[in-house]
């Protein structure tokens, strides 16, 4: 089990921040990450993995580049709309910081809180997750039983080489990728420290969750049930 981080001036954040038609909120959230990561003195970057977003949220992120700088915002696109869990597996590849952090780019979840969590980061803690209590939870407890209050929150901190281990044994691809995060790093007998937040419903676009993600959630659940 890692231990904990022993010089925080050399740590460094990378942050995934998938994307698909977020054209209106990614210059918000990109500026809140840039103010929380200067306002704590961290070293950070921020990886833009757009899927093919027909809206111009490419075009929005490579205008970002050149705002913040290349360093600071690493724009690694798909052509196409390809899953969650491997957004995060094609985001990894670029990361240079020891710490990741995962989030949505809708903002639902506050930059704000980042400086409060890393300052709870624990001698043994290998991932923290920010968590707050919504439906699709409940099921999840009930077949997982994972020993952690939120298995679908999105706004984690890793160290890098537990995602890069994590990431190794997972095989779901979608939204359920979240939840066999935390069934793998229970298997593997890694520490979770849980943070809780305040989530925010989306203010621009629309919902990634539609008829189709909702079946394959639910297909990827039982899957996950009877194989983990």
């Amino acid at each position: 089990m890692a231990a904990a981080s022993g010089n925080r001036a050399r740590d460094k954040y990378s942050v995934l921040l998938p994307t698909y038609n977020e054209r209106e909120n990614l210059p918000l959230i990109v500026w809140l990450l840039v103010r929380s990561f200067q306002e704590s003195g961290s070293n950070f970057e921020i990886i833009v993995i757009d899927d093919g977003s027909p809206d111009g949220t490419q075009e929005v992120a490579e205008q970002l580049e050149k705002i913040y700088g290349s360093d600071k915002i690493l724009l690694r696109p798909r052509a196409k709309k390809l899953g969650l869990g491997t957004a995060y597996i094609h985001g990894m590849q670029h990361a240079t910081g020891n710490f990741i952090i995962i989030m949505d780019a809708d903002l639902s979840h506050h930059p704000k809180f980042i400086p409060e969590f890393i300052k709870q980061w624990g001698l043994v803690i290998d991932m923290l997750i920010l968590f707050d209590s919504r439906g699709a939870n409940f099921v999840t407890q009930v077949l997982l039983r994972p020993g952690a209050s939120d298995l679908t929150g999105s706004f984690r901190l890793y160290r890098k080489e537990v995602l890069q281990k994590l990431m190794e044994k997972c095989v779901s691809k979608g939204y359920v990728f979240q939840m066999e995060m935390i069934v793998r790093a229970r298997q593997l007998g890694y520490t979770i420290g849980e943070v809780p937040i305040s989530f925010v419903d989306r203010v621009y676009g629309e919902s990634k969750l539609g008829g189709n993600e909702i079946v394959s959630f639910l297909k990827g659940l039982l899957t996950l049930f009877a194989t983990t």
